[in-house]
């Protein structure tokens, strides 16, 4: 069985960690690069960085905290936020990322995609995908409309229409996150997660609402995600990665857990066997 990822996203606004609820009313709550570490030593997968107003701004993503972030963690490091040309691509790369996010800028100009997947390869682009809920309509026949810079722009765009067509572009994942969801704790957004996992052959990352250890299970099984992003239970205290990874073996599910070595600083080596019978530990 496959291991599933369990993934940290941190929200960056001005250089701060922030969070907020369904797109709105973010709060700085601390240092980015204090938290990827902390984070990446718990156990994560995965970090998922956002400069959530970069789009919005037409700016450039803060390469600084990029930096220093990859300084300090050994896991896979996605990086999105006013990424939209393949030169600044290769600035997030070159600072250290191992995959960039596009999101807003892929749905002015779709060919971002494949223009990234080309010089970098699939494996390097992921298509962030915000969706809000909506009345199926013969636009949006799923009921998911995609609405850009940072949850200030609907698209009319059908959700599911541009999952599949990000993928023939040559995105190789996607974050799919409900903006319904966003920061509420009460669960992911099954029914679009289940939608567009069902319907791409790429790995998608559920993003939205996870309020305890068994609705990343929910998003992992009845969903059927490949990862469950997390953000509000780590960053407030009420759960660890270490907590979440535990649950999830006790439900059945193949997760990585860290080997801590005293020689090696405390720093987690490589993750020892994952499923129910082993999970590191």
């Amino acid at each position: 069985m496959l291991s599933k990822r369990v993934i940290l996203c941190l929200d960056v606004r001005n250089g701060l960690l922030t969070k907020g609820v369904k797109f709105k009313g973010n709060v700085d709550i601390g240092d980015p690069v204090e938290a990827a570490l902390r984070y990446y030593l718990d156990g994560a997968d995965e970090i998922v960085f956002y400069d959530i107003t970069a789009s919005a701004e037409d700016r450039s993503i803060i390469l600084q905290v990029v930096e220093l972030v990859a300084e300090n963690i050994f896991i896979p490091f996605s990086v999105g936020g006013g990424i939209s040309s393949v030169a600044r691509m290769r600035d997030v790369l070159l600072a250290g990322a191992e995959k960039i996010s596009v999101n807003s800028a892929a749905v002015r100009y779709p060919g971002l995609i494949s223009e990234g997947a080309e010089a970098f390869g699939s494996q390097a682009v992921v298509l962030g995908l915000d969706a809000k809920k909506v009345e199926p309509s013969a636009q949006c026949p799923s009921g998911y409309e995609v609405v850009i810079d940072g949850g200030r722009t609907p698209t009319g765009l059908d959700a599911l229409a541009w999952a599949r067509k990000a993928e023939s572009l040559g995105a190789g994942e996607i974050c799919l996150n409900s903006i319904d969801a966003d920061g509420t704790l009460d669960g992911y957004e099954l029914d679009l997660t289940c939608l567009i996992s069902s319907s791409v052959e790429i790995p998608v990352i559920a993003s939205g609402g996870a309020g305890n250890p068994d609705h990343l299970h929910d998003a992992l099984t009845k969903g059927k995600a490949s990862a469950a992003l997390v953000a509000s239970i780590v960053h407030y205290g009420t759960y660890s990665i270490r907590s979440i990874k535990e649950r999830l073996l006790e439900l059945g599910l193949a997760v990585r857990l860290p080997k801590l070595s005293r020689e090696r600083g405390g720093r987690p080596m490589a993750p020892g066997p994952a499923g129910p019978e082993g999970g590191g530990r």
